[in-house]
C-alpha cells in the first residue's frame, strides 16, 4: 500500500523493483525473483555460480606509487655512462658521413658532366662587398 502512495507522490516505482528475498544471513538471495535455494540445491551447476562472488579486480596504483620508480635512466639520460654507446654511435656517423660525401660527389661530377654550373658557395665573400664596418663610410649626415 505505501510503495503505491510513494507511486502517487512522484517517487520511485518500488513495485517494479520487487521485494529482496534475503537468506538467514540477512544477505539477499541471488537468482530469480521468488525463488530461495537451500541445502544441496545451492550445488547445482547453474546456481553455485550465482553464489559465488567475483575476485575484486587488483588494486590501481596511484600516480605517484608509478613515477616513484621513474628517474634520469629511465630517459635514457644516463647511456652514454656504461661506454658502450658512444664508440658504437662514433662508428654509424662515420659510415654515414661517408656514405654522404660519396653521395654528394657521385652527385657533382653527374651535374659537371650535363653542364651545369657549379653551385655559388653563397658564404664566400667577395672584394667589392664590404662590411659596414671595415668597409667605407656612408655618406650622409655626420657619416651615419
Amino acid at each position: 500500500h505505501w510503495e503505491y502512495r510513494i507511486k502517487e507522490l512522484g517517487g520511485p516505482d518500488y513495485v517494479k523493483i520487487g521485494l529482496k528475498m534475503l537468506d538467514h544471513e540477512g544477505k539477499e538471495v541471488p537468482g530469480n525473483r521468488g525463488y530461495k535455494y537451500f541445502g544441496a540445491a545451492k550445488e547445482l551447476p547453474g546456481v553455485r555460480e550465482l553464489f559465488e562472488k567475483e575476485p575484486l579486480p587488483p588494486p590501481r596504483k596511484a600516480q605517484a606509487e608509478l613515477m616513484k620508480d621513474i628517474d634520469a635512466e629511465y630517459y635514457g639520460y644516463r647511456d652514454e655512462d656504461d661506454g658502450i654507446l658512444e664508440p658504437l654511435e662514433q662508428e654509424r656517423e662515420k659510415k654515414v658521413r661517408a656514405e654522404a660525401v660519396e653521395k654528394w660527389k657521385m652527385e657533382r661530377e653527374a651535374r659537371l658532366a650535363r653542364g651545369e654550373e657549379e653551385e655559388e658557395d653563397i658564404y664566400a665573400v667577395h672584394e667589392e662587398e664590404s662590411d659596414e664596418e671595415g668597409g667605407k663610410e656612408r655618406e650622409g649626415e655626420d657619416g651615419q
